[in-house]
């Protein structure tokens, strides 16, 4: 006898279909895609959310829905039931129109910001970014009404479930109650001690084999994705076919190898989601949260300590050779260096919550309605400097335009940085004391039981638990930021 529930796994794993087009489409558009096909594209896309919107949302899902309900389910089968109820739940909220408008808008302000940004050109990206906002602020109020909850609220919920405005506004308060001091003692200890910038060119080329190399490293599947080149770095593809990029700068490459160690982060976690349940909302990753938790273990965690660098240091000699500043003790000092920046990318571990809490004060205030699109300069400015000491009065393209989120409505998904920051800390702390050899494994350049025991503890779970669940699960205890502190402070003091 067919069953409600095996009606909703159909209609899921068709959805899950359409999902990887649009993926794959979309990573092609920021990578491949000669300009003049954006037009065509971003239609094709919009058609394509529109397509899948129209599939999630029929009356006849929402019928299965109540009637599975009432079925013999097991424990994985409730999960599964539980994250397709979300889903239909956020997509029956909006109209078919909003998703198509939303998706055309976001296409052609990301599309146009490439070029905009590169010529500092607010004006022109401002009058795209208005279009965006409005139409969040219209999916926000339709999300809120339903929910109770603000309209940011209701867009952080889409990122991160289960997590309020009121919750950061605690856990990045406290923040900023310690987090500057020491930002300042250490910036102050490091200017006794020398660092050396090596001098360029490095060629784009080496650099892309070094990336290759790190990536092998930590266990890329090569057969299951790929490394490619974008405006921006991101993660993107689906759990069989992951597509990372990075960028490239002839004059530096720790911030291409840094990329490339963040974005093979998120990809082994796709690459390890559950493949017994793929196509279903349960083999998805938990949340954003947990997603940049798994990058930000494998960047700062993993990728800044000395012990792993020491181990990458011969793949870097490799490529580079001998020349001044590129000794293995400077190379350490280069990736553990804190200095404040215009770049929220190239950050440094302690003045990277800065670059997040000023994102997410001022698009809060934007979805609120507070403020409008043409304030946001004025406040970023102020922010930069009360909050890191940096002027960016006119550099708009290293200041409001670096990034790529609010190009495509991402509002809500800022935060999850820190709170991943956070994850990664007690994760890796917990990781630490389960396997009591790990340090001398990473500086052998063993990374296989760390990576047995993140498949063990987040990644072969998806989204069968919730957040704290899964983090509970994992650590014996839910978020708790002293580990990110105390992390910060035996690293840097």
């Amino acid at each position: 006898m067919t069953t409600a529930y095996s009606h909703l796994c159909a209609t899921f794993t068709r959805l899950s279909h359409y999902n990887h087009l649009s993926a794959i489409a979309g990573w092609d558009m920021a990578t491949m895609m000669p300009s003049a096909g954006s037009q065509a594209r971003s239609e094709a896309l919009a058609e394509l959310s529109v397509l899948s919107h129209q599939v999630l949302t029929a009356k006849q899902v929402g019928e299965w829905l109540k009637q599975a309900g009432n079925e013999a389910l097991n424990d994985v089968e409730l999960a599964n039931l539980r994250e397709m109820r979300r889903q239909y739940q956020q997509s029956a909220l909006l109209p078919e129109s909003l998703v198509q408008e939303k998706s055309l808008a976001g296409a052609r302000c990301e599309h146009a910001w490439r070029v905009q940004r590169r010529a500092n050109d607010w004006e022109g990206f401002s009058e795209n970014l208005r279009e965006v906002v409005r139409l969040s602020r219209q999916e926000a109020s339709l999300r809120a009404d339903a929910t109770g909850s603000s309209r940011y609220d209701a867009l952080l919920d889409m990122y991160e479930p289960g997590m309020t405005s009121k919750k950061l506004d605690v856990l990045f308060g406290d923040l900023k109650t310690w987090l500057p001091e020491l930002l300042q003692k250490v910036v102050e200890k490091q200017k006794a001690e020398s660092c050396i910038i090596p001098a360029g060119p490095f060629d784009i080329e080496k650099q892309r084999q070094l990336g290759l190399k790190v990536m092998e490293r930590l266990g890329f599947n090569f057969d299951a994705g790929r490394l490619d080149v974008s405006s921006h770095p991101f993660c993107g593809g689906v759990p069989q076919d992951v597509r990372i990029t990075t960028r490239y700068n002839e004059d530096e490459f720790l911030s291409s190898m840094m990329g490339v160690i963040h974005e093979t982060g998120h990809a082994r976690y796709e690459q390890n989601l559950p493949k017994k349940w793929l196509g279903q909302p349960v083999s998805n990753a938990r949340s954003m949260g947990i997603h940049e938790s798994q990058s930000l273990l494998f960047e700062m965690q993993l990728g800044c300590s000395e012990p792993f660098l020491r181990s990458i240091y011969p793949l870097v000699n490799a490529q580079f050779g001998e020349r001044k500043g590129l000794d293995e003790s400077n190379f350490i000092k280069l990736n553990q260096r804190v200095q404040p920046g215009l770049i929220r990318v190239d950050a440094d571990e302690i003045s990277y919550p800065a670059h997040v809490i000023l994102r997410y004060e001022i698009e809060k205030a934007l979805i609120e309605g507070e403020i409008e699109v043409e304030d946001i300069p004025a406040l970023w400015s102020h922010k930069m400097q009360e909050y890191l000491g940096i002027d960016t009065v006119g550099d708009y393209r290293n200041g409001c335009m670096q990034d790529i989120h609010w190009t495509d409505g991402g509002f809500g998904y800022f935060p999850t940085y820190t709170l991943g920051a956070m994850y990664a800390a007690q994760l890796f702390q917990c990781a630490n004391h389960a396997i009591p050899t790990l340090q001398d494994d990473i500086a052998r350049g063993d990374l296989t039981a760390l990576f047995q025991w993140l498949q063990q503890n987040i990644w072969q779970h998806g989204s069968r638990f919730s957040t704290d669940q899964l983090i509970n699960n994992a650590t014996g205890e839910t978020l708790n930021p002293a580990y990110f502190r105390q992390h910060l402070e035996n690293r840097y003091l």
